[in-house]
C-alpha cells in the first residue's frame, strides 16, 4: 500500500469514534445499487465504473430511514462535479410522488473512502445539513464488526464528521452501523426476486395457458395453409373431405371483413371518440365557468368599494344642499 493510500484511508475515524446514528436500510435501495452498478459495467465494458446516486428516506431525531434511491448524473467530461439541475429535478420529481421522503444523502461504489469523496460530499451539504454516504465495497469482504447487523452486506454507512487536529479542522466520516429492515409488501417483493420471479401465482398460470393454446392454434393452422397450398399446386392428392371441413370452418368464422362489418365497427369507434371529445369539452367548459365566476366575483368587489371611496366627496356642498340633492338625483331618469 502506498503512502498515498494510507493518507486518503485516514478520512474515516478509526473504529474507537463511534456515531450515535441509528440507521435502517432497506431492500429497494440495495437493488438499486446493486442493479445501477451491473448496467453501467455492461455499457461501459469497465469492471469498476464511477456510480453515483442519491438517497431517500426519513429522519426522526438520530433515527433515519433510507427507504429509496435514484441515479445522478456528473458535468459533461467531470465526474467530480454533480449535475444539480438534474439532481433537483429529479429530487422534486420523487418528492410529488413520495411526499414524505426527503434527500438524506448519497450512494457510491468504491473499495475504500478517499478524500475524493470528501469533495463530493461536500456538494450535496446544499440538499441536507449532514447527508450520508452509503458505499458498496464490492471488492472487500464482509465486515467481521459484531456491532453491524448488516454485516453480510459488502455495504457501508458514512456519517460526515469535523476533526481538530493540531489547532486544524478537516471533514471527516465516521462508520455507521445500519440494520436491514423490511416491510410485509418489500419482503414478498425479494422473496419473489429471489426466485427468479418465478412464482406460481394464477395470473401466471393463466398466462402461460392461454400462450400454450394460441401456439398450438398457430401451429394447426399453419399445417392446414401448407395443406391447401400443396394441394393446389398439386404437390398433394386432394382429399374432398378434408377440404369441405375446412371450407364448414372457415364458413363457420364471423366475417370480420365485409361491409357491414366495417361501418358498425366504424360507427362504434366514432361514438366512442365522440364520447372522449365531450368529456373533454364538458372538463374545459367548467374550466371556464370557473374563471368567469372569479372574474365577476372580483369585478363586483372593485365596484362595491367605489361608492366607498366616492362618498365623502357627494356628501361636500352648500348648507341645506342635501336635499336639493337628492331630489335632483330623483328627478335623473
Amino acid at each position: 500500500m502506498t503512502s498515498m493510500d494510507t493518507d486518503e484511508q485516514s478520512v474515516v475515524l478509526s473504529s474507537s469514534a463511534t456515531s450515535g446514528l441509528s440507521l435502517s436500510l432497506h431492500p429497494l435501495p440495495i437493488l438499486n445499487i446493486s442493479e445501477h452498478l451491473t448496467r453501467l459495467k455492461l455499457q461501459t465494458k469497465s469492471t469498476a465504473p464511477f456510480v453515483l446516486g442519491a438517497l431517500l428516506g426519513t429522519q426522526n431525531g438520530r433515527e433515519v430511514e433510507i427507504v429509496n434511491s435514484f441515479e445522478l448524473a456528473t458535468e459533461a467530461g467531470r465526474d467530480d462535479i454533480v449535475d444539480h439541475g438534474f439532481l433537483t429535478q429529479r429530487k422534486d420529481q420523487y418528492k410529488q410522488v413520495f411526499p414524505s421522503l426527503e434527500f438524506i444523502g448519497w450512494y457510491t461504489v468504491a473499495s475504500t473512502v478517499t478524500s475524493r469523496h470528501i469533495a463530493l460530499h461536500e456538494q450535496f451539504t446544499g440538499y441536507c445539513s449532514t447527508p450520508l454516504l452509503l458505499v458498496l465495497q464490492c471488492s472487500t469482504s464482509s465486515s467481521s464488526s459484531s456491532d453491524i447487523t448488516g454485516q453480510a452486506l459488502p455495504f457501508r454507512a458514512y456519517e460526515p464528521s469535523v476533526e481538530i487536529r493540531e489547532r486544524r479542522t478537516r471533514s471527516v466520516f465516521i462508520e455507521v452501523p445500519f440494520k436491514v429492515e423490511t416491510g410485509e409488501a418489500e419482503r414478498i417483493a425479494v422473496d419473489w426476486t429471489a426466485k427468479g420471479g418465478g412464482g406460481s401465482t394464477s395470473l401466471e398460470s393463466h398466462l402461460h395457458t392461454q400462450q400454450a393454446a394460441v401456439k398450438m392454434l398457430h401451429e394447426r393452422i399453419s399445417v392446414l395453409v401448407q395443406y391447401v397450398a400443396n394441394a393446389i399446386a398439386g404437390h398433394v392428392p386432394k382429399d374432398h373431405t378434408i377440404l369441405r371441413s375446412l371450407s364448414a370452418l372457415i364458413a363457420s368464422l364471423p366475417a370480420s371483413e365485409n361491409n357491414a362489418f366495417r361501418e358498425e365497427f366504424n360507427t362504434e369507434y366514432e361514438d366512442v371518440k365522440l364520447t372522449a371529445f365531450l368529456s373533454v369539452l364538458t372538463q374545459s367548459t367548467n374550466t371556464l365557468n370557473n374563471l368567469v365566476d372569479k372574474h365577476l366575483i372580483l369585478s363586483g368587489g372593485m365596484r362595491d368599494e367605489r361608492p366607498l371611496i366616492a362618498g365623502p366627496r357627494r356628501r361636500v356642498g352648500r348648507p341645506g344642499g342635501m336635499a336639493g340633492d337628492w331630489s335632483a338625483h330623483a328627478r335623473v331618469p
